[in-house]
């Protein structure tokens, strides 16, 4: 049995934690991070038997055969160096290094000490791949000619403006991120690759003197086999198909379907042999789609493992690892081949990706802020800094990613401060003498409803606190109606509509934006907390995607699950009339302790949005109307399913669909007076502040 140290305890960790425990021969002997938490919670949840903070003390305790690398990866030569130093064999997740200088110090580092490495290119390993290769080794459609790999997928980070990823901060980094993928499954087709020509394709700004390249053609002169690469990423349709053109037919391997696809010919004539051998291949496919539906069923019900197509790929990159080590042999995917993947995306990045010059910012301002905004690069805290320095104050902006921001975070008005809201101590030094603030930071998230509470709710009031000791003197909470209750029977909603009594009949982010606005009542009725509430409804505009979960459910972009029949009024609000909400709270007198809801004059419906939308992308952008009663019969299902499999989960509550579906009336009068609130009121304005400005 070979003990595993994992290094890392992110979401990869999981991943890996989860397919080593599916393997025979192998155990997690410890897990370590520099969050003893994270470790901890990792370790209880997979029997591991300790967790440390550092590899020294995990070499010092427990001891381990093994190590998974599963750090950031600019993290991962440090880490692999001391992992050789120490004499143990590890598996980096890809890509092996950040950079070619890296790559070729461990790999001389690893060869001088005589310790195997190995990179976990898994999708090498996926099902549908490696049907492909193989098919293709054993010759059953002749000769191979050529390769040909079309990666064309969306890009969660890029929509979401999450310009702070590590892929973003190069240019090369989306090609050590992404590109790897593609390229590792030629390279075990095709051979080592050699000379090539790229072409790229045009280039989005991310922030002032940084630019992504969206898209390459390569065409590859490989070893064994020429190969055509079209890597795009930020695209709508996800499309990721390799496919080998042998002598007697092609074969396609399907990586977001998990299938291979076969065309061949028949003994017929060229007619019947169209038919016959189009029906075969038809087969093939249905064959293949049924079983991963029901792989995907029994799964989901725990009558069986899991067997989706990312968790086979991570097995069986891992179980070759391991099996190679044990049969004294170099694994396949070793750190040769991962520099060389490395060393590829260095060349292409320096060929061809346009050269962005050092932008020089101008000297900031020394004077006080006039207000300190936590949570502040976000999408409606761009907003707001914009019209704060159009207004010529100065801001102080803290969030935990302060890299590749808009142009406006660059002025000299603004002092950026990279901090966390779980910190006290960067909190207070982000405020410092401001006498206004305003908490954009939601918290976070969770696996269960508590940690979503300790980071909804307990950072609230933790930055309530701290601006209580500072002698702040105002604050102003963004919050969001979810905190409401807008179901069928509400009637008409105001800023003094109390948050859903009946919170625990809501979802998990619902019900702890409930407890957060009655905790900050709380402490303005008990201690004066000088505290404005504010509640936004579907806030939209540039910066953020247009498909709105407030419209529905959306399975993919282009068809959307609507939480009811979709033509009632729904509560949008841009996010420029957002931002001058915030600044009338800020400034207005006399208002503490109340609540105003944000909802603009233009409320279109769930359709008719989604019609403007259509016509503005020129995409078939479909509403499907659906009963909230229906859908909540449609969770109670998969919750009876999940009970009978032993898994404890809360049964979805109706009134939390009821409410999705926004039925309620907003009247925003309030608003208007006492904060000089004045949104958008003509429907051309909001369609271009909404809708064209995603054209």
């Amino acid at each position: 049995m070979s003990r595993i140290c994992l290094v890392g305890a992110g979401s990869i960790a999981r991943a890996h934690a989860e397919a080593i425990a599916a393997l025979p021969g192998l155990s997690i002997a410890c897990i370590v991070d520099p969050s003893i938490a994270a470790a901890a919670r990792l370790a209880r949840d997979f029997g591991a038997v300790a967790h440390y903070t550092s590899i020294a003390e995990a070499l010092a305790g427990v001891g381990f055969d093994r190590a998974h690398v599963l750090v950031p990866p600019d993290l991962h030569a440090p880490v692999t160096a001391e992992l050789i130093a120490a004499g143990k064999p590890a598996l980096v997740e890809k890509p092996l290094t950040a950079s070619t200088e890296e790559a070729d110090a461990l790999l001389a580092q690893a060869k001088a000490a005589d310790v195997v490495i190995g990179v976990n290119q898994n999708f090498v390993h996926h099902p549908a791949f490696a049907a492909l290769r193989r098919a293709v080794e054993a010759g059953e459609y002749g000769r191979p000619r050529f390769v040909s790999c079309l990666y064309n997928v969306p890009l969660r980070q890029l929509k979401g403006r999450q310009f702070s990823h590590w892929m973003f901060r190069k240019p090369g980094n989306i090609l050590l991120e992404q590109a790897v993928h593609p390229l590792s499954q030629i390279v075990a087709l095709a051979g080592e690759i050699g000379p090539f020509a790229a072409l790229p394709g045009p280039s989005v700004p991310l922030s002032p003197g940084a630019e992504l390249v969206t898209s390459l053609d390569i065409s590859l002169d490989c070893a064994r086999l020429p190969a055509q690469l079209r890597f795009a990423v930020g695209a709508e349709f996800p499309c990721w198909q390799i496919t080998v053109i042998c002598d007697d037919g092609v074969l396609t391997a399907d990586m977001f379907n998990n299938r291979l696809i076969r065309q061949g010919r028949t003994r017929w004539l060229e007619a019947l042999d169209q038919a016959i051998s189009g029906l075969a291949t038809a087969r093939g496919v249905a064959v293949t789609s049924v079983r991963n539906f029901i792989d995907y069923a029994r799964g989901q019900a725990k009558l069986g493992p899991n067997r989706s197509a990312f968790l086979l790929s991570m097995q069986g990159s891992i179980q070759a690892f391991h099996a190679a080590l044990d049969a004294g042999k170099t694994p396949e995917l070793d750190a040769a081949f991962g520099a060389a993947l490395v060393r590829f995306c260095d060349t292409i990045a320096e060929r061809v990706f346009p050269k962005t010059a050092p932008v020089v910012l101008a000297p900031k301002s020394e004077a006080p802020p006039d207000i300190a905004i936590l949570g502040g690069t976000g999408f409606i805290g761009t907003h707001l800094v914009e019209a704060l320095v159009a207004q010529g104050l100065h801001v102080r902006v803290m969030a935990r990613n302060v890299t590749n921001l808009p142009a406006v975070f660059g002025h000299q008005n603004v002092i950026l401060c990279r901090g966390d809201i779980r910190n006290e101590a960067q909190v207070e030094a982000a405020i410092g003498l401001a006498p206004v603030v305003v908490n954009l930071a939601h918290g976070g998230g969770g696996a269960d409803f508590a940690a979503i509470e300790a980071a909804m709710v307990g950072g609230a009031e933790k930055i309530a606190r701290i601006c209580q000791k500072l002698g702040v003197r105002r604050i102003v909470h963004v919050g969001s109606i979810a905190s409401l209750y807008c179901g069928p029977d509400a009637g008409t909603i105001t800023g003094a509509t109390p948050p859903d009594p009946r919170e625990t009949e809501r979802g998990d982010y619902a019900r702890a934006k409930v407890l957060a606005d009655r905790m900050l009542l709380r402490l303005h009725a008990a201690e004066a907390l000088p505290v404005v509430i504010l509640r936004p409804g579907l806030v939209v505009g540039e910066g953020t995607s247009p498909f709105h979960s407030g419209l529905g459910f959306f399975n993919t972009e282009q068809h959307c699950i609507g939480w009811n029949a979709g033509t009632n009024p729904l509560p949008w609000v841009l996010a420029q009339d957002v931002a001058s909400a915030i600044i009338g709270a800020a400034n207005a007198p006399g208002i503490e302790g109340q609540c105003y809801n944000l909802v603009g004059d233009v409320q279109p419906s769930a359709q008719t949005y989604l019609g403007w939308l259509a016509r503005a992308l020129g995409r078939p952008l479909r509403f499907h109307p659906q009963s909230p009663r229906f859908l909540w019969a449609e969770d109670i299902g998969k919750w009876l399913v999940k009970r009978a499999a032993g898994r404890k989960v809360a049964m979805p509550p109706l009134r939390d669909f009821l409410s999705r579906g926004l039925t309620a009336r907003f009247d925003c009068s309030d608003a208007k007076r006492d904060l000089s609130w004045q949104p958008e009121a003509t429907e051309a304005g909001f369609i271009a502040r909404a809708i064209d400005v995603h054209a």
